[in-house]
């Protein structure tokens, strides 16, 4: 069957690219093998917006699996992610036609709940894609298509330590390590946040030194491990959110981080971000891969032209990369599952580190969506 050899090439990349996992992550297409279409299936699928390559790339996986498998399906999302009451109406209007299922990659997990009832209601099965929704009324989710995020943002904090471990220990004062999340609402952007601090918390204690989180409200909650009050701690996390999804605002807020002189390194959590960290260097020119001689380590998450060529040139360390176009992939045949009446197991996703050594290798390239 074609999705093995795709997944093949993934987990290979994931494996080439040095892949933080702790665990062997199960095929996820073994329980799709020899799957057809009992009928000719339509599914409309809520993306988050189309504003970022990411879901471009989702798309791509969408269009090859509903190729394979003869079903077709309409791609629909606000024009931000922002937009949340956009997508919840289209989502509405979806379920009012009793679609045979429904994939939904949620702006706002805690908005879509009623839409989520009432898919129990109508039977409708909705597989979610990008982002879970850990308190979805039962029996709405049949099956999760998601990368781990926890995982995946502790992968950028791995990676990022090695280079700033040393002005850690030499530091006379305090330093920084900044972080851009382009929201505090979406689960995946929570987790993935949350595991970049939780980790680089960990690395930073097992070097003896302290550490404080301050910032947005949700991830200083959220973050565990966190030793000291901002006033006494070695190293201070210090978390921004934007008040709406755009790089400008990302850029804002990654500027009133990178222009503080004891900050040495910036995470920016997805494209967004990652793109508005980029835009507020191109003002002050202070990220590079050279802590030593004074450059703020920089890395980010997700794929596109402008973080790519960040990489490539090494204005960014690096970045941690998902593979929409698995997930889009991926989903599209939960759905036709869900609608010929099978019971599913969540299908987890690989996301994996790559920089400038192994950007072009022929087995990480084809994920790293323009």
């Amino acid at each position: 069957m074609k999705a093995k050899k795709v997944m093949a090439l993934v987990l290979c990349a994931a494996m080439v690219s040095g892949l933080a996992a702790t665990t062997v992550m199960a095929a996820p297409e073994d329980q799709f093998e020899g799957l057809t279409a009992n009928e000719a299936y339509e599914f409309p699928m809520m993306v988050k917006s189309f504003q970022a390559t990411y879901w471009e790339a989702a798309m791509k996986g969408m269009d090859k699996a509903a190729e394979e498998l003869g079903v077709t399906y309409t791609a629909q999302g606000p024009n931000s992610e922002s937009d949340i009451a956009d997508q919840v109406n289209m989502i509405n209007t979806a379920i009012a036609a009793n679609p045979v299922g429904l994939g939904l990659a949620a702006c706002d997990t805690s908005s879509v709940q009623e839409a989520l009832q009432t898919c129990v209601d109508k039977g409708i099965p909705v597989v979610t894609f990008d982002t879970g929704i850990a308190d979805a009324p039962e029996g709405s989710v049949v099956c999760e298509v998601c990368t781990d995020n926890n995982q995946a943002g502790s992968v950028a904090a791995e990676n990022m330590y090695p280079a700033i471990k040393d002005v850690i220990a030499n530091a006379d004062g305090q330093v920084i390590i900044g972080e851009v999340n382009q929201d505090a609402t979406g689960l995946n952007i929570q987790q993935r946040g949350t595991g970049f601090i939780n980790k680089m918390i960990e690395l930073i204690k097992a070097d003896g030194k302290t550490v404080a989180v301050k910032g947005n409200e949700f991830y200083v909650n959220a973050a565990e491990g966190a030793d000291a009050e901002e006033v006494d701690a070695d190293v201070v996390i210090q978390v921004a959110v934007p008040a709406q999804t755009t790089v400008e605002l990302c850029s804002t807020e990654a500027q009133a981080i990178l222009s503080q002189e004891n900050c040495i390194a910036i995470f920016g959590s997805n494209q967004v971000a990652a793109e508005g960290v980029l835009a507020a260097n191109a003002n002050l020119n202070v990220l590079g891969s050279d802590a030593a001689n004074g450059d703020v380590i920089g890395v980010g998450f997700d794929a596109g032209s402008i973080i790519k060529a960040a990489v490539t040139d090494g204005t960014f360390l690096g970045a941690v990369t998902q593979s929409p176009l698995m997930m889009g992939y991926y989903a599209i045949y939960a759905l036709t599952a869900a609608a010929n009446g099978a019971e599913l197991e969540d299908v987890p996703t690989a996301g994996y580190w790559y920089d400038s050594t192994n950007i072009d290798d022929e087995n990480i390239a084809p994920n790293l969506y323009d």
